[in-house]
């Protein structure tokens, strides 16, 4: 499901949008491939990739013009995004992620577009789900 933001959101909000559907994607990326590549669990996979291709807001070119990474005050990193430790806390910040840009952009859909926020809700939730399982999981095949 796709929805058009054109005369639908404030200008000012579209870049919070752009920067929170890429957070979002970039998050259960990160997670997907972990699933694929290093745990080769297709099923874990293939619902992450699923779930991925449901976070899309059209017209792309809208949320395009809107970006304006170069003058991102919080561009350089931070010391406390290079705490990953292990597999494990790379999962757990990429739920977290995910999580808290599919709030985001629940919130301002709320303001907008109800079918919109109501799917970015029903992401976020299966991000607790898939969480629990994978991260519980993960530390059963550890012992």
């Amino acid at each position: 499901m796709a929805a058009a933001t054109s005369n639908i959101l404030p200008p000012e909000l579209l870049r919070v949008v752009d920067a929170n559907l890429n957070r979002l994607k970039e998050g259960i990326r990160v997670i997907e491939d972990i699933a694929r590549y290093v745990r080769n669990d297709k099923e874990l996979a293939s619902h992450l990739k699923s779930l991925r291709h449901q976070c899309r807001i059209e017209p792309l070119e809208e949320l395009l013009a809107s970006r304006d990474s170069i003058n991102d005050v919080l561009r350089p990193t931070m010391q406390t995004e290079m705490n990953r430790t292990d597999l494990r806390s790379i999962l757990i910040a990429n739920y977290k992620r995910g999580q808290e840009s599919s709030r985001v952009l629940e919130e301002l859909y709320k303001i907008v577009d109800p079918t919109l926020s109501e799917q970015f809700k029903q992401i976020r939730y299966e991000l607790y789900t898939l969480e629990k399982k994978n991260i519980l999981d993960l530390g059963n095949e550890s012992r």
